[in-house]
């Protein structure tokens, strides 16, 4: 898959570990539905503060990606969703360690709410 990370000094640089936009061929494309921080063994939310559910969420996503052949560097697009923004650096920093190359396009939004209680959300889209 032929992938080029897109940037124009003419916008905003990206505030974090994502491009302006991400150019790709045309090809199978797999979008991942949201990971909530479930541990998949117990489907119990994971104890802990953003940066552990972040983790998980990150983990269910790589074996999601690793079910369908893929992996981090087919990513294209993301969307983090927070309970709180507050958390916006540290979920960052989490999110950003999955992405050696060039990371995805991507979009961070509050929400009133996530499912089961959770502080993080994120899916994504895959193209191979």
């Amino acid at each position: 898959m032929a992938r080029k990370a897109i940037h124009s000094d003419q916008a905003p640089k990206a505030i974090g570990p994502y491009s302006q936009a991400v150019q790709v061929d045309a090809g199978k494309m797999t979008f991942l539905s949201g990971q909530i921080p479930l541990d998949p063994a117990t489907m119990e939310m994971v104890q802990g503060d953003v940066v552990v559910q972040a983790e998980r969420v990150m983990e269910n996503l790589k074996a999601v990606l690793a079910a369908s052949g893929l992996d981090f560097s087919h990513v294209v697009r993301c969307t983090i969703f927070l309970t709180d923004l507050g958390d916006f650096a540290r979920v960052n920093e989490v999110y950003g360690r999955y992405f050696t190359g060039a990371p995805p396009a991507r979009a961070t939004v509050q929400v009133s709410a996530l499912p089961r209680g959770s502080k993080v959300e994120i899916d994504a889209i895959a193209v191979s």
